[in-house]
């Protein structure tokens, strides 16, 4: 529907015939889509995702569209199973956003290697509000394929490494909650049920 305010005829009466022609401009980048975040209790976040096996523009597209909704949820990781998509896909950046070539993309990844042990406080963004400690190793080495297919390893120590386990857990059908012990974790499946009843889920 055009917008009335710039109708065709009125153009056509207002510009002279010696004006010069503006070419058209380019076509704008397809915008990016935010998706909203798929919370605990939905049966996708507990089940395997399925290897990716088509790269193509399609797939680069769902990236950018996985940091955007990582972003705009405050998040530095995000599988593709807490957007509703059963795929072994996740994007990290552990810098939120504050250094571009920080951004990692992890298609089929599979952990190789892995030493060392922290325990630290972890959250998840499909388990709003609430937070564990969780052991995770202190070094992890990934094997996967970029947005492009190819293949190559990368090395991530302490927050980087904590993500990279968290992240492909959720690739697994694995929660963070799960790593907790079981007083921890019923007491969180408690509240959450509360909440489930009051509306607030």
């Amino acid at each position: 529907m055009p917008d009335k305010s710039t109708s065709s005829k009125a153009s056509a009466v207002e510009r002279p015939q010696d004006a010069p022609t503006v070419a058209a401009p380019e076509k704008p980048a397809t915008p990016l889509k935010i998706y909203p975040i798929v919370k605990y209790g939905d049966p996708i976040l507990e089940k395997p995702g399925a290897p990716v096996k088509k790269f193509d523009a399609a797939l680069e597209k769902l990236v950018e569209d996985m940091f955007a909704s990582m972003y705009a949820a405050q998040g530095v990781g995000l599988a593709a199973p807490q957007i509703g998509l059963g795929l072994r896909l996740t994007v990290i950046d552990v810098t939120a956003g504050k250094n571009p070539e920080a951004k990692i993309v992890l298609a089929n990844p599979e952990i190789i290697h892995a030493e060392g042990e922290v325990r630290e406080e972890e959250g998840c963004l499909s388990i709003p509000g609430f937070r564990g400690y969780v052991v995770r190793p202190q070094f992890v080495t990934v094997k996967a394929q970029n947005a492009k297919g190819e293949s190559f390893e990368i090395r991530g120590e302490n927050l980087l490494a904590r993500a990279f386990c968290h992240e492909i857990d959720h690739l697994n059908g694995i929660l963070f909650i799960q790593h907790l012990g079981m007083l921890k974790r019923d007491l969180i499946k408690r509240k959450i049920k509360k909440l489930k009843k009051q509306g607030e889920w």
